[in-house]
């Protein structure tokens, strides 16, 4: 569902820039789809400390910018990580010494990472004139202060690597933690279209607060229910490089 709603996003995006007027971002405030890769290192907080360390996130975001500089689109991000602090639900796996063994009885090489997914309906806006009326905090009124808010979704688990028996088929449900729910977003920084367009980029600080549950409903380790309801908590620096679909302007001569 997520990836068609992305991919749909994107079809409207490229067919809006068929009726696009050939304006320079230098002009004037312009309308323009705007398609972003974007990378991210991340801080948990909230009850998302106790289970993960700091990660990293891979994604895009589809949107589109007014001609008032109001910003709508969606933000998709693939989340990762090493830093798993709830190394101890293995434990009942564990032999005296320490090993889990796999399914031809030799010490298994079990790894834990950090995976994860959110996605956000979000809006804003650039303000280009946070300096005063007649400057620019950038090369024109297309860039500026960029301020964004979101409705969306988180999801995060436990991934294990290796193989043993006891983590074979469903049997990994009952310790990978699977969590998720609908959160809310922010993000404040600096959004920059050029003149020439080819430097087209944002930066900045976003915050993402959810309220998750653990959807397995039971964990093997503790050999009890998990309906615990979460309060998960990331803060993020994000750059996305800027792929904005307006029409090129051929150069005009004009002779006596």
């Amino acid at each position: 569902m997520t990836k068609h709603l992305f991919n749909s996003l994107i079809i409207l995006l490229l067919a809006a820039t068929g009726g696009m007027s050939q304006i320079r971002p230098s002009d004037s405030i312009i309308f323009v789809p705007l398609i972003a890769p974007t990378i991210a290192i991340n801080f948990p907080g909230g009850d998302l400390v106790n289970r993960f360390g700091i990660h990293s996130s891979l994604g895009g975001n589809a949107s589109i910018k007014t001609r008032k500089n109001w910003v709508f689109g969606v933000q998709y991000d693939f989340i990762f990580g090493k830093d798993v602090k709830e190394q101890s639900i293995l434990n009942n796996l564990r032999t005296t010494d320490g090993f889990i063994i796999d399914e031809e009885g030799a010490p298994a090489g079990i790894d834990l990472f950090e995976r994860g997914h959110t996605v956000f309906l979000r809006g804003g806006k650039v303000l280009p004139h946070i300096l005063g009326k007649d400057k620019t905090l950038g090369p024109n009124e297309n860039s500026g202060l960029f301020i964004m808010g979101g409705v969306g979704f988180l999801l995060h688990r436990i991934r294990f690597t290796g193989s043993t028996p006891q983590l074979a088929g469903e049997y990994f449900k009952g310790y990978d933690r699977l969590s998720y729910g609908l959160g809310l977003s922010q993000f404040v920084g600096y959004m920059h279209l050029s003149n020439n367009r080819m430097l087209n980029f944002f930066f900045g600080m976003e915050f993402t607060q959810a309220w998750t549950v653990n959807r397995r409903g039971y964990n093997f380790d503790q050999m009890a229910v998990d309906n615990e309801r979460r309060l998960d908590m990331i803060s993020g620096f994000k750059v996305g490089w800027v792929l904005a679909l307006y029409k090129k302007v051929a150069n005009e001569y004009y002779t006596d």
